[in-house]
């Protein structure tokens, strides 16, 4: 008597998976590479299983993700068996907090003694200038004006008062404000939604996930945040409070790295 395979045993894996997508969408492999912006040897290395080039498991993710999505197939099956197969996703950090200068509240200002006495003081001076001056006026008395006449009255010039110059308007980078001593960055979904990775500076996963239209996300390391946008064109990139103008197209893969003196391309 023998025993059938299993239905799972009978599951391509999930470079076969993708191959035969590929080949039923009549697509090659460098058209592939072409439209996801994978190299080449990385989309045969995957279609044989191989996942050691991708660079790191979120990074295989990233090239599972767009390279279903370009021979149209479901990509979250074929995440959760790579998940299966290597050991799981791990649990993503939450993104440092992002700098907000109306967070920094000032010192409560302490009663400024020194004025407080100043103004003592001239008011004193001020009320034995007047005393004084008024004995004066009673000891000699005023001088009569002669009948029909009118005392010489000048009418003061009135003083022209210079407008006070108008406040300029905060510029972007003001608004924006971020600290100097760390590297922020933001990621705004203006496009589209976009699945996008983030890293710090010791490889540390910071955020891997899809960034839906509308969202954004913020994350900031004292040295440097490494980045892996899906689909480049859809994003608003923000990097230390300044905006980078980007010429990323539409459903193109990027790998970025910033650090403290960006917005540079690292």
């Amino acid at each position: 008597m023998s025993i059938g395979n299993s239905p799972e045993d009978d599951r391509p894996s999930i470079g076969r998976a993708l191959q035969q997508a590929r080949i039923a969408a009549g697509l090659t492999v460098e058209e592939v590479s072409s439209s996801t912006r994978v190299r080449i040897p990385i989309v045969h290395a995957i279609e044989e299983d191989d996942f050691s080039r991708c660079g790191g498991d979120v990074y295989a993710r990233g090239h599972i993700r767009m390279l279903a999505l370009a021979v149209r197939l479901d990509p979250d099956p074929l995440i959760a068996e790579f998940d299966a197969e290597h050991g799981g996703r791990p649990a993503p950090t939450p993104a440092a907090p992002l700098f907000e200068a109306e967070r920094i509240r000032s010192e409560p200002r302490r009663p400024n003694w020194t004025a407080a006495m100043v103004a003592a003081i001239v008011a004193v001076v001020g009320f034995v200038g007047f005393t004084l001056f008024n004995g004066d006026e009673e000891g000699s008395g005023a001088a009569p004006v002669a009948e029909g006449s009118t005392p010489d009255k000048t009418t003061p010039k009135p003083t022209a008062t210079k407008p006070a110059d108008p406040k300029p308007a905060p510029s972007e980078s003001a608004i924006a404000a971020a600290p100097r001593d760390k590297v922020t960055v933001r990621l705004s979904a203006t496009e589209g939604k976009s699945w996008i990775s983030a890293k710090d500076h010791n490889g540390r996963l910071l955020f891997d996930g899809l960034l839906e239209q509308g969202d954004s996300k913020t994350f900031q390391d004292k040295e440097r945040v490494d980045l892996v946008l899906g689909d480049a064109g859809a994003i608003d990139l923000f990097v230390n409070g300044k905006k980078v103008d980007d010429q990323f197209e539409s459903g193109q893969v990027e790998r970025l790295s910033y650090t403290k003196g960006d917005p540079e391309v690292g």
